[in-house]
């Protein structure tokens, strides 16, 4: 009876699974570029020189000689203010130095006749001294006369009021007929537009870092990216550094001069500014998946010849074209798993694929020595 049973539940046993095969993924070698590394700060355009035209003489606006927001150059006219009073004072300057004059003349005349009569004893030397000082005090008289003619001279030039600068003007303040006073009233403005400037904020670790990693060829390379912009197509360079840090919020400005030949930056806009603190440098790239958190490490796993998984701990740096760049922890022949990470366990054997890892999967080429950089971003060299 028990070889019975036995032989029932034989017949009734399922036969065992066949093995799991092992799960499919994709492997790849790291991408070796040269890459270059930036940080990014917000701020705003300002012109490089900015002026606020004034009078230099008060009265009456007689006609304006510009639109607004005209392009202007140096020494254009711009306003006029009623000339006919200054030149009214020019006119009595110029009087009182003519008649200065005749008394000079006189007091000349005076000192010489009594310069011959002295030598014959017929006037004291009381009476010499006398018209010296005349003579001295009518010549002092010319001098102050002439210092007035230039003074009126110069008023009735302030005025016409010209652009002391190139650039271009803001509205006029005030219109014709308008009265206005002497370095008082503001009649327009007037900014340089190219090149401009870019300010920005500057933590103290970052300079010190900038500092450090600086070796005088491109620390100071900027790009800058307007607010409606996706590529930083502005270019520029650092030529400013504060003489120190505010200690309110622990940075330091520093400024930087931006082409801007067809004016399209206006002083006062925002914009996204990269600053290329070090040089290129040599680094592998994966995609970012590949990269896994494992708790507060980030690592990758590896497969070696025979198709068992592994993993190594990394370091990371920045993420460039959907590529984070390995800085540490990978050599240029490990095998990282690009895809079907998910299905990979350290220890296991898995099935693989090789793919490619590539800066442009869109298919757009670069030469053999070129930085990587953000797709549309000219790679320029730089010097601080």
């Amino acid at each position: 009876m028990p070889a019975v049973l036995a032989a029932l539940g034989g017949g009734c046993s399922e036969p065992a699974p066949p093995p799991e095969a092992p799960p499919l993924v994709e492997v790849a070698t790291p991408l070796a570029e040269r890459v270059a590394d930036w940080d990014d700060y917000s701020g705003r355009f300002e012109p490089v020189d900015a002026v606020e035209v004034r009078p230099r003489v008060s009265g009456s606006i007689e006609s304006v000689h510009f639109e607004d927001g005209q392009v202007v150059t140096q020494g254009q006219l711009l306003f006029v203010i009623d000339p006919r009073p200054y030149a009214a004072e020019l006119a009595h300057a110029k009087a009182q130095l003519a008649g200065a004059r005749a008394q000079l003349a006189n007091a000349d005349a005076e000192l010489k006749r009594a310069q011959a009569l002295i030598g014959r004893k017929l006037i004291s030397e009381a009476d010499v001294e006398v018209r010296t000082a005349a003579q001295l005090g009518a010549a002092a008289d010319v001098a102050a006369a002439e210092a007035s003619v230039q003074t009126a001279d110069l008023n009735l030039s302030f005025t016409r009021v010209t652009a002391p600068l190139a650039g271009r003007a803001s509205y006029r303040r005030l219109a014709a007929g308008n009265i206005v006073s002497a370095d008082t009233t503001v009649l327009t403005t007037i900014v340089t537009e190219d090149p401009i400037r870019f300010l920005f904020d500057v933590p103290e670790s970052a300079l010190l870092k900038y500092k450090r990693a600086a070796d005088g060829t491109n620390a100071s390379r900027v790009d800058i990216r307007l607010q409606d912009e996706t590529e930083y197509r502005w270019a520029g360079r650092v030529d400013f550094l504060d003489n120190a840090l505010d200690r309110s919020s622990g940075t330091i400005r520093l400024r930087a001069v931006v082409a801007n030949p067809d004016g399209f930056i206006s002083p006062g806009m925002f914009g996204q500014l990269r600053l290329f603190a070090m040089q290129p440098f040599d680094a592998l790239l994966l995609p970012d998946q590949a990269v896994v958190t494992d708790q507060t490490r980030q690592v990758v796993y590896v497969v070696d010849a025979a198709g068992v998984v592994g993993q190594k701990v990394v370091s990371v740096g920045r993420l460039l074209d959907g590529l984070r760049v390995i800085t540490e922890g990978l050599t240029p022949q490990d095998r990282v798993i690009i895809s079907g990470v998910q299905r990979a366990r350290p220890g296991r054997k898995v099935s693989v694929t090789d793919g490619v890892v590539t800066a442009f999967p869109t298919g757009v080429s670069r030469g053999e020595n070129s930085t990587l950089t953000l797709p549309g971003e000219p790679s320029r060299g730089g010097g601080l």
